[in-house]
């Protein structure tokens, strides 16, 4: 939620009620006054993602590894000075807050659009002014701050709701986050983000007790105060009406005040003059328009108050704030004892993207970089439906099995040409494999030892490449989720070259031998349109790999499809730039031999994945909107001299292990396969050898090729 211009006008025009304080010094307090407990700071997480993505580079499709570096100092920062952070993320849009969300899609979809036409008529990336943080960086945030032993909670109400009722009833510290809201609900202190100095930890905090001084008000009132002024459960439109009419009897004493300061003034001043009271709130639904939808005002007042609280305006039989429901037997999903089991794991993070799909039987998904007048690229949203189809099936099940009884999801995905008036109706579709369809009780909840394999298998079923999946388990297993995704993808969008796919390839073999420094620095001639919009393609993808791996019981470990483990944008915008600008293979590989022979095995694999659906990748190259030849001229000369004396190199790549510990060496990357025992051509109808054996894992008797890989799968 929000209340439009609330804590501008706190900012710039209630001095006593902003106060700068030293946030290491009141944990001291804090501990001194309660030995036995640690100082504890409860963080809205979805109010501070802007600020934790602190990389000047954002357009390509987010630098990942730079951003756990953010995240670790901004933890290590707490950490030193004894402070305990919990992180709550936003697990649900309440349907009151439906209205608001579609609004401001819409508007960031405008946002969307000037990106790209900057970007066409300038080739770089817009100021900061501009900044569109990277799509899914929530899902990913979870993750990340899991793997740092970091508490995380998703709500099963709205967020802001719950991060107060914690912090409340817990004792915390505070709250950190930048949401006008937590003036409002009566709770611990109210801390900035955005003011946050992290290097001293000072921030600004907010004093509701003051702001009900400066606006002659009671705590009680301020609920009140946030529905007269609009919010996301009452739009500021449906009361503009009753703002003018406080507005005609208020005369303001401050003639600096701006405008919205003075509606804010106004509304405040009458409320003051009320009985706190069922009847004072009657006196205001009197002043309200007729087709005002009168229950709306008690139930915007009743969402800002936290359990065992009360409210003057509303009567006892009234529920106050959100009460606790059945979830489980309210939940749409058939089988009761998977919802209980993904309730107990959607805290901890193992199920992603789920849980709404099995309650409520609705999906939804934000806005993501993708340009509308690119004809040849389909909107995102739609281009993974086949896959979320399927997903759905699995988790809800198939009816009897005829389509017309499979269950009906409602979606609610951003994608061009969608203006949202009322989510889409998405049937769910049964997986078609000749092994039969797995139960979702088998894929979750099974030890049989061939578990592993059918999870595998049902999620390369979601992208109809179940029949490679010797050759996919042969891989190390984040290189195996991107070929899948690849596969996917080059079926799916037709526009898609060959080039491109090496692109995509290049950047993920070359991403462990980079640390977060190198991708920092980084530097790249030009920024490309199309390049940003295969990004965010790409990107949606990931996000679409983590929910079928959900819904198939985890074949994978969650954390080998991160993006710092699978996708840099701007290492995969200098590939794409290689790519379709004409360097080499070696080039575009750095000079590792087994990099490229690597390369040239999984080229094979997607080619031939692809020529199964009969889809023959194209080796075209695109022309690039801004020149780029000099720049591969100057690059080649310089690559040649540095690489000279080391291209025959054997380059070693350590084995990867926590993703946060520590730079990497800038190495090659020692595949695990023998390369003396075969030379692949750089030929064939897909321009990769097409007489690759046929792999061992199907020779009767023989080890799998690539089985050495194995134990890095979840077992």
């Amino acid at each position: 939620m929000g209340i439009k211009g609330l804590q501008s006008f706190v900012q710039n025009s209630c001095s006593n009620v902003c106060s700068t304080v030293n946030l290491r010094t009141l944990a001291a307090r804090n501990k001194s006054s309660y030995p036995e407990s640690t100082p504890t700071i409860v963080v809205d997480a979805m109010g501070c993602l802007r600020t934790w993505y602190t990389p000047n580079d954002w357009v390509h499709g987010g630098q990942w590894k730079e951003y756990l570096c953010s995240l670790q100092t901004f933890i290590s920062a707490f950490q030193a000075a004894g402070i305990q952070l919990v992180f709550i993320f936003d697990g649900v849009v309440e349907n009151t807050k439906r209205q608001e969300w579609v609004k401001r899609r819409l508007r960031d979809n405008k946002e969307i659009s000037k990106i790209f036409d900057f970007i066409k008529a300038n080739g770089q990336q817009p100021g900061r002014n501009m900044f569109f943080i990277p799509s899914g960086i929530s899902t990913f945030t979870k993750s990340a701050l899991r793997s740092l032993g970091q508490e995380v909670i998703i709500s099963q109400v709205e967020g802001d709701y719950e991060v107060a009722a914690h912090g409340l009833q817990h004792q915390c510290l505070g709250i950190l986050g930048e949401d006008s809201d937590y003036l409002i609900f009566n709770t611990v202190p109210y801390f900035s983000v955005s003011k946050l100095c992290l290097a001293s930890l000072e921030t600004l905090m907010y004093s509701r007790e003051n702001l009900c001084k400066e606006l002659r008000l009671q705590l009680s009132h301020l609920p009140l105060l946030a529905c007269l002024l609009g919010n996301d459960v009452i739009p500021e439109n449906t009361v503009a009406c009753f703002q003018r009419k406080c507005m005609a009897s208020y005369h303001s004493q401050n003639s600096d005040q701006n405008k919205r300061a003075q509606v804010i003034c106004a509304v405040a001043a009458f409320i003051s003059k009320l009985q706190c009271s069922q009847h004072g709130l009657r006196q205001v639904e009197c002043m309200l328009p007729l087709w005002f939808d009168k229950t709306l005002l008690q139930k915007g007042i009743a969402l800002y108050i936290l359990p065992q609280q009360n409210s003057p305006w509303l009567s006892l039989e009234l529920p106050q704030g959100n009460p606790e429901r059945n979830i489980i037997e309210s939940s749409v999903c058939p089988y009761k004892d998977i919802v209980k089991t993904a309730l107990s794991q959607r805290c901890n993070g193992q199920k992603v993207g789920i849980w709404n799909i099995l309650c409520t039987g609705e999906s939804e998904c934000s806005n993501t970089l993708e340009d509308e007048y690119d004809s040849e690229i389909t909107g995102q949203a739609l281009i993974y439906r086949p896959v979320r189809q399927h997903v759905y099936a699995i988790l809800l099940g198939t009816g009897n099995g005829s389509p017309d009884t499979c269950p009906i999801v409602k979606e609610w995905y951003v994608y061009p040409g969608n203006q949202l008036l009322q989510p889409d109706f998405v049937q769910a579709v049964p997986l078609s494999i000749a092994v039969g369809i797995p139960s979702i009780q088998n894929l979750w909840t099974s030890n049989s030892p061939d578990i592993q394999r059918e999870r595998l298998y049902a999620f390369l079923a979601c992208f109809h490449i179940e029949s490679f999946t010797d050759e996919l388990k042969a891989l190390e297993p984040h290189i195996a989720a991107v070929c899948c995704l690849l596969i996917y993808i080059a079926v799916q969008v037709v526009s898609l070259s060959q080039k491109d796919v090496e692109a995509f390839l290049a950047q993920v073999l070359c991403l462990p031998g980079k640390s977060a420094g190198q991708l920092k620095n980084l530097q790249l001639p030009q920024v490309e349109s199309r390049a940003v919009h295969l990004a965010y393609l790409f990107l949606r993808g990931i996000n679409t790999v983590l929910l079928v791996n959900s819904a198939c019981g985890s074949p994978f470990n969650i954390m080998d499809l991160m993006p710092w483990n699978t996708f840099d944008g701007k290492l995969f915008h200098h590939k794409y730039l290689q790519c379709h600008g004409g360097s080499s293979l070696e080039e575009i590989l750095e000079g590792s031999e087994p990099l490229i022979l690597l390369f040239k095995k999984l080229m094979k694999i997607i080619c031939d994945a692809c020529a199964a659906k009969n889809r023959i990748l194209q080796d075209t190259k695109r022309r690039l909107h801004h020149s780029f030849a000099g720049h591969q001229q100057q690059a080649r000369f310089s690559y040649q001299n540095q690489h000279h004396r080391e291209r025959n190199q054997r380059h070693n790549f350590p084995r990867r292990g926590n993703a946060f510990g520590g730079e990497r060496p800038n190495t090659g990357f020692h595949t695990g396969h023998c390369t003396e025992e075969r030379q692949e051509r750089w030929h064939g109808a897909h321009g990769y050898d097409m007489s690759y054996p046929e792999p061992a894992s199907r020779r009767r008797g023989q080890r799998g090729r690539g089985s050495q890989y194995l134990n890095r799968w979840p077992q």
